[in-house]
């Protein structure tokens, strides 16, 4: 099974879902992180000899609040990843290929009540299997969806392919760029290094002056396409 993302610069990315038992287990990561850092705090109460006023506004400040926050803040300041995800090489993006906002990952987080709380992870693992696209409720609520980070898009159907008649370039700047640039960016792909990927991608806007560049990967595809686009409109 995989998950075809089709992004605003015409670029179209297979990604593999992430298994329901990749995401379990990034749950259980995350929750016995929970349960590392509740018992650190109690440990600290207890040597503090608080009052029951004081511990439970401690409590509710240092373990209830962060424990309940964490899904929503680390995924967004972690690029689609709370550690367990991290951990389980799995991420949360949007299924229109830009990243996901601010409101996308609350949604997910507010939903967490019904796919994972109410009726416990049932609810989530029937919508993940059934969905066909790797989505809990949430996620059909945001757009998203988890994918696999060690397994990308499949070059042969996106590089190579024969662009339309009517292909609008996204970046222009493409074209002071050579065969040789061009090989290079390719190879960085076929690594599905994630880290080499956004160095490459940084480097390349850097070079051609290219502002706001907000997915290194299919900047880079799009980089390709455009270029291949421009040096063919030149032959003709």
């Amino acid at each position: 099974m995989s998950v075809r993302i089709q992004t605003s610069q015409n670029v179209e990315l297979e990604y593999e879902p992430a298994s329901v038992g990749d995401r379990i287990l990034a749950t259980i990561i995350d929750r016995l992180i929970y349960l590392g850092w509740a018992m650190a705090w109690f440990g600290l109460f207890s040597l503090l000899k608080l009052g029951d006023d004081q511990s439970m506004f401690l409590m509710v400040l240092t373990i209830i609040l962060p424990v309940l926050l964490y899904p929503l803040l680390a995924e967004y300041f972690l690029n689609g990843q709370t550690l367990g995800k991290r951990a389980m090489n799995i991420r949360v993006v949007r299924l229109d290929g830009n990243k996901p906002t601010l409101s996308a990952y609350l949604l997910r987080w507010l939903l967490l009540i019904i796919d994972t709380g109410i009726f416990t992870p049932i609810v989530a693992i029937i919508a993940i299997a059934a969905n066909g696209k790797g989505q809990r409720i949430g996620d059909i609520a945001a757009g998203t969806t988890v994918i696999k980070t060690t397994k990308h898009v499949k070059l042969s159907q996106v590089v190579y392919q024969e662009l339309p008649e009517d292909y609008k370039v996204t970046y222009a700047e493409a074209a002071q760029l050579n065969d040789r640039d061009i090989e290079t960016i390719r190879q960085v792909l076929r690594r599905r290094n994630e880290e080499l990927t956004v160095q490459t991608a940084e480097k390349v806007s850097n070079v051609l002056s290219i502002n706001n560049v907000t997915e290194p990967r299919t900047f880079l595809l799009t980089i390709i396409n455009d270029y291949t686009y421009l040096a063919s409109q030149e032959n003709n």
